[in-house]
């Protein structure tokens, strides 16, 4: 760290008691040094990266950092608080800061910093040094590294020679995109920094169960997951990091920071076996929004593969049989081998048959993700009662949150110990059962099963300006957060309407996949037009984002949202929302629920709904060039690819940076 700080950069008496008002006396030294030139503007930028993510970590450290076009070379500030600075840690403020500042485009220098820092702050002698030295060059000498901590055998101890093991967990709504991408981010930045990361991904299509011995052998946890992590007893024992999906995918290297820094404290979780007996998930640290969205979360990742297969089998049906083939006999009294109607009719009620599951699954594991596995006999009852009165989607999100809510209060009561054995079998799922039919049926039943026929009559008269309105809200919340709570809100919403099928659902239906296949396709368009504009890798992704985005899989331009979210995001919306009106106002209807151009034969108005895809695609990459353009600075590149890419040579970094 030669070079990067001087005792003019380093403050022991920092006095200010809000994060902001200490980045910016700290800040005020860069610019004193020369090292930035424009105050302001620079503490935009810090902020930027605050908003995205806090920057403290357990053990009294706050690292604000960023990258600027306001920092003329690679620096770092220091202060030391007396009374301890709130910068999101979960054990409370911090005394020690460090302003990370780095050039616009300079990733590598960046994450040098960042991560050799985070490294040093593992060692306990090192932050006793900063918190016992009084003069500020010897803080700065300390912190370049000109003189070690005083003890070098406990250094030893505390840095051995054996790499960091870590096991981690990821898993999102859909199990697709995000699921493998953080798997990926964590394994690179895992190389960077000197640790092992075995991946365990629970995907959509399953998971492969880390080996014992390698959990056993773990120093530590990484749990990354927008839904229940499935079977986590195995972890129990360990120091762990529970966090979002996005958060392994924007900020790897700081995850592995923290879980070595809970290593080293000994902060583990309990040891397996002294979890309460019905297993419900501890999410008592989080906010009950957080809490409900993975709940809702739990039960969409589940009753997508019933969408796709129910979907795409009616679907089929229809482009053999006709539209006409949802009359048909029932393939139990007769079928043709030789008759297409017949397999037209058996396609139309194996997908039928699927469709019947939607609400039972949705209801049954949404209860499942808040309490496990007591919850499903009560939260699947329920979601069967919803659809015997009619009431919907609606009544099966309420009847899974009941479920859950029902299953919490019973175990909260006191038990004799001769019944705790039954509970599980017999007691919980009797009382549950009972207590969520009577709510069903006698209760919420009716009022909702109104609302579900309000909404569906509504979206069966949609028509002019009303559709068109309809269509913008959903291209805009399909590119919102590419494949996060949001889209998958929307998605289910349209999903809903395909189990009673009107002009307008099937409308909503086309304008949320249209919409959904804009923003990698925008990318791919931006990337393929003005490449210079983006990084090497940023062109390899558009280079795949182009069969993403015609397969309707929004999630593959989250690796330009997460390397410059003010101009992707924004740019992806304005594409969403243009394709949504122009679905809406053609009239195009889809009775697929996935597929992307590989069901366009099924849709009405196919040429019409690619006219609209075309027009969001240029509307989206049209304004990414042109945001890039207009700022005159290199793109901010990802934490994640540019924690495992070796230096690259002059020529390689000149090809990164934008026109």
């Amino acid at each position: 760290m030669s070079e990067l700080i001087t005792a003019e950069l380093v403050d022991l008496d920092l006095s200010h008691e809000t994060k902001e008002a200490a980045v910016r006396a700290l800040a005020e030294r860069l610019v004193a040094a020369g090292r930035v030139t424009d105050l302001d503007g620079f503490l935009a930028d810090v902020a930027a990266r605050e908003a995205q993510m806090p920057t403290g970590l357990d053990g009294g450290i706050g690292i604000p950092h960023c990258r600027s076009e306001h920092v003329t070379s690679p620096t770092l500030a220091f202060g030391r608080s007396t009374r301890g600075i709130d910068f999101g840690a979960t054990d409370g403020p911090a005394d020690l800061i460090f302003l990370i500042a780095a050039p616009a485009g300079a990733d590598n220098d960046h994450l040098t910093i960042l991560s050799g820092l985070a490294r040093r702050l593992m060692d306990a002698e090192f932050t006793t040094a900063l918190r016992g030295e009084q003069s500020p060059a010897a803080v700065a000498a300390l912190i370049r590294g000109e003189e070690s901590s005083p003890a070098p055998e406990a250094e030893a101890e505390v840095q051995p020679s054996a790499p960091f093991r870590i096991v981690a967990v990821t898993s999102c709504p859909t199990g697709i995109a995000h699921t493998y991408m953080a798997a990926e981010c964590l394994e690179k930045a895992g190389e960077a920094e000197g640790a092992e990361v075995v991946v365990e991904t629970q995907g959509s299509g399953g998971f492969t169960r880390l080996d014992p011995a390698v959990i056993a052998a773990a120093d530590g946890v990484i749990f990354a997951h927008d839904v229940g992590v499935r079977e986590q007893d195995r972890f129990a024992g360990k120091p762990t990091v529970d966090v979002g999906v996005k958060a392994a995918i924007n900020r790897p290297v700081e995850l592995i920071a923290e879980v070595r820094g809970k290593a080293q404290r000994g902060d583990v979780t309990a040891p397996a076996g002294t979890a309460p007996p019905a297993e419900a998930p501890d999410t008592s640290r989080e906010h009950f929004g957080t809490r409900l969205r993975k709940w809702l979360m739990t039960g969409v990742s589940y009753m997508v593969p019933f969408v796709a297969a129910g979907g795409l089998l009616i679907a089929i049906a229809f482009a053999i049989g006709g539209y006409q083939i949802d009359k048909a006999p029932s393939v139990a009294e007769h079928f043709g081998w030789t008759e297409a109607a017949s397999w037209a009719a058996l396609l139309f009620q194996t997908g039928g048959a699927a469709f019947e599951f939607l609400v039972p699954v949705l209801a049954g594991f949404i209860a499942y993700g808040m309490v496990d596995r007591p919850g499903l006999v009560p939260g699947i009852v329920g979601g069967s009662i919803a659809m015997t009165i009619n009431a919907g989607f609606l009544g099966g999100l309420v009847a899974g949150l009941i479920a859950g809510a029902v299953v919490m209060a019973i175990q909260r009561l006191r038990i004799p110990p001769v019944l705790r054995g039954v509970m599980p079998v017999v007691v919980i799922p009797l009382l549950s059962s009972m207590v969520v039919g009577f709510l069903m049926f006698v209760v919420v039943g009716k009022p909702i099963a109104a609302a579900q026929k309000s909404m569906t009559d509504w979206l069966g008269g949609l028509s002019g300006g009303n559709a068109v309105l309809l269509g913008v809200l959903l291209g805009l919340m399909m590119c919102f957060d590419l494949g996060g709570p949001v889209n998958k809100v929307a998605y289910t919403f349209a999903v809903g309407g395909l189990t009673h099928p009107t002009d307008g659902s099937l409308t909503v239906m086309a304008a949320v996949m249209a919409a959904g296949m804009v923003p990698p396709l925008g990318m791919a368009l931006a990337t393929t037009v003005r490449g210079k504009l983006f990084t090497k890798a940023e062109r390899d992704n558009g280079k795949a984002a182009w069969v993403l985005g015609a397969s309707f899989i929004s999630e593959g331009a989250i690796p330009f949202a997460a390397a410059d979210p003010l101009r992707v995001i924004p740019a992806s919306m304005a594409g969403g929302a243009v394709t949504g009106a122009l679905t809406t106002a053609f009239g195009c209807t889809l009775r697929a629920p996935h597929g992307g151009v590989f069901v366009v034969p099924l849709i009405g108005q196919p040429l019409l709904f690619l006219v609209a895809v075309a027009a969001g695609t240029f509307v989206t990459g049209g304004l990414v060039v042109l945001l890039k353009r207009r700022r005159n600075t290199p793109t901010t590149a990802a934490e994640i690819p540019s924690t495992s890419a070796p230096a690259k040579s002059q020529q390689e970094s000149r090809e990164s940076v934008p026109a």
